[in-house]
């Protein structure tokens, strides 16, 4: 039976310049435990952190920081703010030239353009095959996360751009190594809808329709957490792996005891 997610009191800070902030401590497992706060957070990126946002983090006794974002994004936000004492990882889930010439339309197309690419379903389509494609090709990469997490990298925060795809996916994946339960993991995905959170929609053109409702409609399945991008996620494991014991083990080459070391860092009641 699935737990009920405890109510943690609303302690996030109101950071300014930074989106989509937050600790993922006490999601539950499926064999009672749960996430130790203040040993995984999630964001979205860090390049436009204010002095109050950097000192806030600089509170958390951050030992790694994850960017998932590509050069291409980098070029757009800027490199994250520096945190003294903090390991800055870069490791791209996409590469810059992915999607390049479609995420310019989206910045600068009309609303023809924009039909033609986004109607009847295309964009959520293709964030759903954005999310099998990360699972299947950046098998190296989740590796690399969750030995790093599993050998010294907590307290670790994650983000990309907005904090909703490619850092979902790495949460999503991490929680799953340990065991959270799948309902939970689900639960945090979506909060990344929360208005206060989401990514803010960037659009070059300055005709009358470029932030038309039928505009911001048809960029929606873009910018939203939908449950069916991470279901996807989910089915694409058991489709090409069989099991979640086996994509940990063969799609990623974690073995049993750093799948139990990884759970000693990041749950309560395991040791550590």
């Amino acid at each position: 039976m699935t737990q009920q997610i405890p109510q943690v009191p609303v302690t996030e800070p109101e950071l300014s310049g930074v989106r989509n902030f937050r600790d993922v401590g006490g999601l539950p497992t499926v064999d009672g435990l749960r996430v130790r706060e203040g040993r995984l957070f999630r964001s979205g990126h860090l390049a436009h952190a204010t002095a109050a946002d950097a000192a806030f983090l600089a509170t958390l006794g951050l030992h790694t920081v994850f960017d998932f974002r590509n050069a291409g994004d980098q070029k757009l936000e800027g490199p994250d703010v520096e945190l003294p004492g903090v390991r800055n990882l870069n490791i791209p889930l996409t590469d810059p030239a992915d999607g390049a010439e479609f995420w310019k339309m989206v910045r600068d197309g009309d609303l023809d353009e924009l039909r033609a690419a986004l109607s009847d379903g295309r964009a959520a389509d293709r964030m759903i095959a954005s999310y099998r494609e990360i699972i299947t090709q950046r098998t190296a990469e989740h590796s690399r996360v969750l030995h790093a997490l599993a050998e010294d990298s907590v307290p670790a925060l994650m983000h990309c751009a907005a904090g909703k795809d490619r850092a979902g996916l790495s949460i999503a994946v991490t929680l799953l190594a340990v065991g959270v339960e799948r309902d939970a993991i689900e639960a945090d995905y979506l909060k990344s809808n929360d208005p206060h959170r989401r990514y803010k929609v960037r659009r070059t053109s300055t005709s009358a329709d470029a932030m038309s409702p039928e505009v911001m409609e048809l960029l929606s399945p873009l910018f939203d957490a939908r449950a069916a991008y991470l279901r996807a996620a989910f089915d694409t494991i058991e489709a090409t792996w069989g099991t979640t014991d086996r994509y940990f083990a063969e799609g990623l080459g974690l073995a049993p005891e750093t799948r139990e070391r990884l759970r000693e860092r990041l749950l309560d009641g395991t040791g550590r």
